[in-house]
């Protein structure tokens, strides 16, 4: 399915939905490593997730492994637990923390705190700076690349590497394909599609997952029901949610290029060839912006989430980057 096509049924699917809930719970550090670990299915991240309660609000959050510290960033409308298979995989040599971003999963957002990419960056601070960690490898998705491009601008110091999938850039921030989605948050709709995918998980599947899914087919059950269930679990979600995409808009990459253009980071660029989103031309700027550029790998075909489906390149890179000797995980 075209991007076009995709929002057109989502404009379609935006009527009155079934609105769900899902509680949050608390668990102590899941700091093992190796192969003992519980590979990280929806129970075993459900039972793991915990809450970092800041100023900007009461963050959700991962935390698995041992070592440095690498920091997860999803994109809309995921949620930390598009990393698993990664974490999976880099657990044994990282300390992996993938939160949930502010309007997105089950993070809840305190009073009128912006949900702009910059506001992102000063939680993300906070909350490694709740868990007493001073510098990490970023890895990043969707709009949650923009988070990392103001995370590495703000604080240059506190990151090692990064590693830098399909996302927004200054020239294409928000992308056409994306203003029709906007409109609706502006509305107050969007999230009924939502909503209706939850619902009809098979729709869910041949809409939402055929837009940004190589194989829709493997978007399990538990996955969608894990994406979807937080976003419409109160009136107060759903308010969060549309207001992350209202800040999409105007541009939240405005003016970062001077500051990306300073950093040094060691930064690795790996782009799916059949996202249809995000500008085919932004690995390349992001190349060329990137002093601390290690070049561009593209994956034929792969769609925006390709990440989910291929942890193993995920993981081989990160690996690779972070002069580990790479290996893909088993299991």
């Amino acid at each position: 399915m075209r991007r076009r096509e995709f929002i057109e049924l989502a404009t379609a699917t935006l009527a009155a939905g079934v609105v769900g809930g899902c509680a949050s719970r608390r668990a102590a550090p899941d700091r093992a490593a190796g192969p003992s670990l519980r590979p990280l299915d929806a129970a075993a991240y459900r039972a793991t997730r915990q809450t970092a309660d800041l100023p900007p609000g009461k963050i959700a959050y991962l935390e698995r492994g041992t070592g440095d510290a690498a920091l997860f960033l999803h994109g809309s409308p995921l949620n930390g637990y598009q990393w698993r298979g990664a974490i999976d995989r880099l657990a044994s040599v990282r300390r992996c923390v993938a939160p949930d971003l502010m309007g997105l999963g089950y993070t809840e957002v305190a009073g009128d705190q912006p949900l702009t990419a910059a506001a992102q960056a000063t939680m993300l601070a906070a909350l490694l700076d709740r868990l007493s960690i001073a510098q990490v490898d970023l890895i990043a998705s969707d709009s949650g690349g923009a988070a990392a491009q103001w995370f590495v601008a703000r604080y240059p110091d506190r990151v090692r590497t990064m590693l830098l999938t399909n996302c927004d850039t200054e020239p294409d921030s928000p992308p056409e394909k994306v203003k029709p989605i906007l409109a609706q948050a502006r509305a107050g709709t969007l999230a009924d599609g939502i909503a209706a995918w939850r619902a009809d998980k098979a729709k869910a599947r041949a809409e939402f997952g055929a837009a940004v899914f190589g194989d829709p087919s493997r978007l399990a059950d538990e996955t969608i029901e894990y994406y979807f269930a937080p976003i419409v679990s109160s009136a107060a979600h759903r308010t969060w949610f549309h207001d992350y995409h209202i800040a999409m808009d105007p541009n939240p990459l405005a003016g970062i290029e001077a500051a990306l253009r300073r950093c040094q980071v060691p930064t690795r660029i790996v782009w799916g060839t059949g996202d249809d989103i995000f500008s085919q031309a932004s690995p390349d700027y992001l190349a060329r912006t990137l002093p601390g550029s290690r070049g561009v790998r593209r994956l034929p075909g792969a769609k925006l989430f390709f990440q989910e489906e291929y942890p193993d390149v995920i993981a081989d890179e990160a690996r690779r980057l972070w002069g580990v000797t790479p290996q893909s995980a088993t299991g």
